[in-house]
């Protein structure tokens, strides 16, 4: 059966599509634009967004050798676990700074998690917005 109505999105943000980039909120949006007037006004440089960051690698058995003499990968054990930044840049300094768009609303314990594994791996503190 077919509910009569859209469920609500879990955060309760709306998606936009600007210039065929998406965005999961207008907050980010509206960060966006703000960092793209501040890379224009050479305040920051190398704007990047949803930027990849692989916190724990993908785990598997040990390869080896197939009956033809080729490698077989080892069987998964475990997905990487991975972080997603809304937005990457340098600063005046050259130092890396990491943004991410937060409502008290999406601060889940997973995000929680992951912010403190980016300090230990990378030593990159993510700045909330």
């Amino acid at each position: 059966m077919r509910w009569p109505y859209r469920s609500a999105n879990k955060y309760r943000n709306t998606k936009l599509n600007i210039d065929g980039e998406i965005f999961d909120s207008r907050k980010e949006l509206k960060r966006y634009q703000e960092l793209r007037l501040m890379e224009s006004a050479g305040e920051i440089k190398d704007l990047k967004r949803q930027v990849k960051y692989i916190l724990i690698p993908t785990q598997r058995e040990p390869d080896t050798v197939g009956k033809r003499g080729g490698i077989k990968k080892g069987r998964l054990l475990e997905k990487e676990c991975a972080y997603w930044a809304d937005f990457e840049y340098k600063d005046k300094n050259g130092n890396t700074v990491v943004e991410d768009v937060k409502s008290d609303i999406t601060r889940t314990t997973e995000y929680r998690i992951k912010r403190k594994l980016m300090l230990y791996r990378y030593g990159i503190r993510v700045q909330e917005v």
